[in-house]
């Protein structure tokens, strides 16, 4: 019988609040919580294990889903509607992404009782996203509300799909998020959805985005629609917490008084110090970056104005002011400091990052053979050759000789964490 070794105690700060693992990126400064989403997330926080920052971009997306179409940000012929795509990057059970997303769900369910109606799971192809918003056609009276907000706990699913090579969802997911109408044309009875709002909350840990991530989603602009912040748990509660820490205040009433006048705000703009501080920034956000991590982060402009509108509009503006500027700048600043991080040790190559992820589950190692049964013995033995080149040059892989009754066998093993 095998003897049960707990895991290490995490770190304490002050007895219940967890420090950061070494490495972890410096977390949104204060302009990121200035207003009524930063309130709300702070006001949570004490009583949650949840990452207070998970709790205030998911609560900034969900608003996004109910305010819908009727409020925007030009930028010359473009509408920025406030659907916005984020995936939340943390160990399983451990980040408890999960819980931070039940408190803003609860939150959000007060502020307007049609919330658990827009609210859906289960992305796996660009068909099944129209249905679920699509228009009327003949005797289909099609969906009354094409607003819909998309919660998948395992989005590595979704990465999945949208790696196959007749799955449908990358297209349509980016056509949503750039607020497009929907359609497949390939259909023998074709469904379209001419006014959705689609926004995307997605839950992932770091070595199943490092795996999953192909350079293809990354180059063509699937993967740089999303924000993704890197979350973890920041406190022991082994009672848990304050099941209802909203309550009294007040805030989420005031919160849903504020997205039913959003829902009608119609087009948003930057009062002149806004403007002025935007025209800085502009020019930061859209120098280039090498690699992976500047493919992921190429859209910043975009979703700067995306979650400044958010901001603005969940504190019940209607026009766009430097502190909701700068909390969606501090906000973003975290996005591509968590891209950096979640891909610190990624290739890039989907190859590699699955021999990595084999290798790293098998501690004495695989042999070339079993490496190949990885892939069934279709992948031609050059390209196995070159993804553990490529492993091994960056430190992550490393081959081992085993002595054996005849010729030494040839072992591969992982030098580091998947």
């Amino acid at each position: 019988m095998s003897e049960l070794v707990a895991d290490p105690a995490p770190e304490m700060i002050d007895g219940r609040t967890l420090a950061a693992p070494p490495g972890w990126p410096t977390p949104p400064g204060p302009p990121a919580w200035v207003g009524m989403a930063g309130a709300i997330a702070e006001t949570i926080a004490p009583a949650t294990e949840a990452d207070p920052v998970a709790i205030l971009v998911q609560l900034l997306v969900g608003a996004g889903a109910i305010i819908g179409r009727g409020a925007w940000v030009a930028v010359e012929a473009t509408r920025h509607h406030p659907n916005e795509f984020v995936v939340l990057v943390g160990d399983s059970a451990k980040a408890r992404k999960g819980s931070s997303w039940d408190h803003v769900e609860a939150v959000l369910a007060r502020a307007d009782p049609a919330f658990a109606a827009l609210t859906r799971s289960g992305l796996s192809t660009g068909e099944g996203l129209i249905w679920a918003a699509r228009d009327p056609n003949g005797t289909d009276p099609g969906v009354a509300d094409p607003r819909l907000l998309v919660v998948e706990p395992e989005f590595v699913s979704v990465l999945k799909a949208t790696g196959r090579d007749i799955n449908t969802l990358s297209p349509v997911l980016r056509a949503a998020w750039d607020g497009r109408p929907l359609a497949v044309l390939t259909r023998s009875a074709p469904v379209r959805s001419s006014a959705a709002h689609i926004a995307v909350i997605g839950h992932i840990t770091s070595a199943e985005l490092a795996a999953h991530t192909s350079a293809v989603e990354a180059a063509n602009g699937f993967l740089n629609r999303f924000c993704f912040i890197s979350v973890r748990r920041h406190r022991l509660l082994p009672d848990g917490g304050d099941l209802d820490p909203l309550g009294g205040t007040g805030m989420a009433e005031r919160l849903g008084a504020n997205l039913a006048a959003a829902r009608r705000a119609g087009r948003l703009t930057m009062d002149v110090a806004a403007r002025a501080e935007w025209h800085d920034i502009y020019a930061r956000l859209s120098e280039p970056t090498d690699g992976l991590v500047g493919s992921l982060t190429a859209r910043a402009e975009a979703h700067v104005l995306r979650l400044a509108m958010l901001d603005a509009l969940v504190d019940g503006e209607a026009v766009i002011r430097p502190t909701h500027l700068r909390a969606a700048l501090a906000l973003w600043d975290y996005a591509a400091r968590s891209v950096t991080w979640a891909l610190r040790h990624t290739t890039a190559d989907p190859v590699g990052e699955q021999i990595h992820a084999a290798l790293a589950a098998a501690p004495d190692g695989l042999t070339r053979t079993q490496l190949r049964d990885l892939f069934a013995r279709n992948l031609p033995a050059t390209r196995v050759d070159a993804a553990l080149t490529v492993l091994a040059s960056a430190g992550r892989a490393e081959r081992r000789r085993l002595a054996t009754a005849g010729r030494p066998a040839e072992v591969w093993a992982s030098t580091t964490n998947p």
